[in-house]
């Protein structure tokens, strides 16, 4: 288990800001908080090194590159043992059309958000992709109809 570290409201104002725009200026952030350029950049240092911030990330509008379908598959093992579950995990995970999978707790073993065009590339993506993948006991899908928070 990772250890907790401890932030004050300057650490949680930073991650609050790069939240919201990781290209935020350590100026901007500067003014924001009230605080120096020095140490906000010298924080955003610290909160990197102890790996609170792990990377810089984008969010892209994926209906504007054609994938306007967002859905989600509850997936459970056929099997289950510890390494057919890896195994599947990892499976799911070199699947391009898959964004996120989350294994969870439940009558499910996976729960994956899948990108793609429309309900025919969905249906392509489940019969060539999914189906194609080992160990698979149930697939259950749900549609997206919109999303509000990012």
């Amino acid at each position: 288990m990772a250890r907790e570290i401890k932030l004050d409201d300057i650490d949680f104002g930073i991650l609050s800001c790069l939240k919201e725009n990781s290209k935020v200026t350590i100026k901007k952030l500067s003014e924001i908080l009230n605080l120096s350029t020095t140490p906000i950049y010298e924080r955003i240092k610290k909160l990197e090194r102890l790996g609170v911030i792990e990377n810089y990330t984008i969010n892209i509008n994926e209906e504007l590159i054609g994938n306007r379908l967002i859905a989600f598959a509850h997936i459970s093992l056929q099997n289950h043992t510890k390494k057919l579950f890896h195994e599947l995990e990892a499976n799911l995970l070199a699947i391009s059309d898959i964004v996120e999978v989350h294994a969870v707790s439940g009558n499910t073993d996976f729960i994956v958000k899948i990108l793609v065009r429309d309900m025919d590339d969905y249906k392509n993506f489940i019969m060539e992709k999914l189906f194609s993948v080992p160990n698979i006991g149930n697939v259950e899908s749900f549609i997206s109809l919109s999303m509000k928070k990012v």
